[in-house]
């Protein structure tokens, strides 16, 4: 479960007469649902929220705990318990072959090499990725950098997923085989997306505009309330 609680984000200004800049205000949210999901525009604030959750932006005011741990006095026990997806795999994509990546994560777990790459490769064969174990990364198509990124994530065993946009890179079918792979994920997953039917599957949707949530409800509702907003819906 991860909680908010009166947290904002602000960029001071870097001259005189310039204006702060705020890119989340006054938001308190509780977590807890299996499956949520953050939509909003462009610039709305959605990266920054999910960027709190994990401790890779820090709030300037209120609190972030996620699994009970505060992000700014206990990060690494916050990233041990919330693993975090980004929009493009390159980004996060180190190591030039999938095993080498999740031999990476695998570091701090298992000690010998060889048992390191044993189990990296078996974590690869479970997402159906023991084929390109030793290819290279910029060798592999969108949705399997993503599976990867995402197996790099799990092999720390984290209770919470978060993902910012992760199938915005991604064509049809990759992104309906990413989709699946979310459904059957036992961790918590919080997302963000601009595809609505991708927003449909959540449990509960937020919508967030000029740094505020501005609904917080089911799916169906919530949807409708982000399509009134951005004058698609009457």
């Amino acid at each position: 479960m991860i909680h908010l609680h009166d947290v904002s984000v602000v960029i001071p200004a870097h001259r005189r007469g310039e204006a702060d800049r705020t890119l989340l205000a006054d938001v308190s949210l509780t977590l807890d649902e299996r499956r949520i999901c953050v939509i909003g525009a462009n610039g709305s604030g959605k990266s920054t929220l999910l960027r709190l959750m994990n401790g890779l932006r820090l709030p300037s005011s209120g609190r972030v705990t996620a699994s009970g741990f505060d992000t700014v006095n206990q990060g690494r026990d916050v990233r041990n318990a919330v693993g975090f997806i980004f929009t493009d795999p390159l980004a996060q994509l180190v190591m030039s072959t999938p095993i080498e990546d999740v031999e990476l994560s695998l570091r701090s777990r298992i000690k010998g090499r060889p048992a390191r790459a044993a189990r990296a490769l078996e974590l690869l064969e479970e997402r159906g990725l023991g084929r390109l174990a030793h290819q290279s990364i910029h060798d592999l198509s969108g949705g399997e950098r993503q599976l990867v990124a995402l197996t790099s994530v799990l092999a720390v065993e984290p209770s919470i997923i978060v993902a910012d946009e992760p199938t915005t890179l991604l064509d049809l079918r990759n992104k309906l085989a990413l989709r699946a792979t979310f459904a059957a994920l036992p961790q918590q997953l919080i997302y963000s997306t601009h595809d609505l039917g991708v927003a449909a599957d959540a449990d509960r949707v937020l919508v967030i505009d000029d740094g505020r949530i501005v609904a917080d409800d089911e799916p169906g509702r919530a949807i409708r309330h982000y399509e009134q907003l951005m004058g698609v819906r009457s």
